[in-house]
């Protein structure tokens, strides 16, 4: 099994490709500077490294990008990008409406858009990276877990009192 783990920030995208049952770390990077010049740092197999600077308009390019690397050239680790299996994003704020992590639908992506004020940072990216890898890996699952659900597990005297 194969995951896609991808951390959508503003101008920034970082990702790893993993088999969470083997716990092997296929490739890990980050996408810089999108909507500016865009600069990928790919790491893979046995510590290689591979950097690239390359236009990267939004964070649909980055996603590209990083898929294609993972498929094609010096960076390549897997052979399609049908030997994925599912993608999990970091969402930063789920409010009180997520209180775990869950299977991202067209009302998930409605709830966390109503709650944006909460991180008008970082939410936005988080919804553009799930709306965009449904768009660009059809039929795979989608996960997203976010920070604030931790705080939801809290017991009432952990967060009630200083």
């Amino acid at each position: 099994m194969l995951v896609f783990i991808l951390n959508a920030g503003s101008s920034s995208l970082k990702y790893q490709l993993m088999n969470p049952v083997s716990k092997e770390v296929l490739a890990t990077g980050l996408c810089e500077r999108i909507g500016i010049d865009g600069v990928l740092k790919h790491e893979f197999t046995d510590g290689k490294k591979l950097t690239l600077d390359v236009s990267m308009p939004t964070h649909k390019e980055a996603i590209e990008l990083v898929l294609k690397t993972l498929v094609e050239g010096e960076g390549k680790v897997i052979n399609s990008i049908d030997n994925i299996d599912a993608v999990g994003h970091r969402a930063v704020h789920g409010g009180e409406e997520f209180a775990s992590s869950v299977m991202v639908t067209p009302k998930v992506i409605e709830t966390m858009k109503k709650l944006i004020p909460l991180a008008p940072l970082h939410n936005p990216a988080n919804i553009m990276g799930m709306e965009i890898c449904q768009d660009l890996m059809p039929g795979k699952p989608n996960v997203a877990v976010f920070d604030t659900a931790f705080h939801q597990t809290m017991p009432d005297y952990a967060y009630m009192y200083a």
